[in-house]
């Protein structure tokens, strides 16, 4: 059963508009911080790929997609918490990517954190060369965070509402940093779907 929890009293329902995003870090010069010599993208990858993590799927709303706009969803494994005082969340999404372009300009999204049972939302939200979004979530149960706008998957072990406080440009990817607006927890009885070596594993 979904509860709401409150944790900011930002208006109901999303309002879009940019969001300023922040330059990383640069060497004296303005130049970007260089790559670390001699660490190849493959070896970089196969090391954190020894880094288990947890699986969530991001969601937001596109108003501009068609006459009642368009959810958009996104399997991620680099999210995590920032601050509890105020309670901030950081994804990291690829730049230039669907979501990316969409957090842009929307800066409220949702995350459901994903169970064990839930490697095929996983699965169907992160491959390549996919079917639109409209249809990916035509079979999956979920509702409409009255926070956000965004979907919140059912059966997740949890999920919050977020708005994008600040985002900053790392290498290839963006870092989205939101405040957390509500929490629901839908299942309370699984285990969490994680990430590790390449392929979803369930724990527990």
């Amino acid at each position: 059963m979904f509860t709401k929890s409150p944790a900011d009293a930002a208006p109901a329902g999303p309002a879009a508009h940019p969001v300023p995003a922040v330059a990383l870090a640069s060497v004296p010069g303005g130049a970007p911080i260089p790559h670390s010599v001699g660490v190849s993208d493959d070896e970089f990858r196969t090391a954190l790929s020894r880094l288990a993590a947890g699986v969530v799927l991001i969601t937001a709303h596109d108003p501009d997609g068609g006459p009642h706009g368009e959810d958009v969803g996104m399997t991620a494994t680099a999210f995590l918490s920032v601050s509890l005082d105020p309670p901030l969340v950081m994804v990291s999404v690829r730049n230039d990517s669907r979501m990316d372009d969409l957090l842009e300009v929307q800066p409220y999204w949702a995350v459901s954190v994903l169970s064990g049972h839930q490697r095929q939302v996983a699965g169907r939200f992160a491959m390549k060369g996919r079917i639109s979004d409209r249809l990916l979530f035509e079979d999956i149960a979920h509702v409409r965070g009255e926070a956000s706008g965004a979907p919140l998957i059912g059966g997740a072990l949890a999920t919050l509402e977020c708005r994008t406080e600040q985002r900053v440009v790392a290498g290839d990817h963006t870092l989205v940093i939101a405040r957390v607006l509500a929490t629901t927890l839908p299942n309370e009885e699984d285990g969490p779907l994680t990430y590790f070596r390449g392929k979803y594993r369930q724990l527990g």
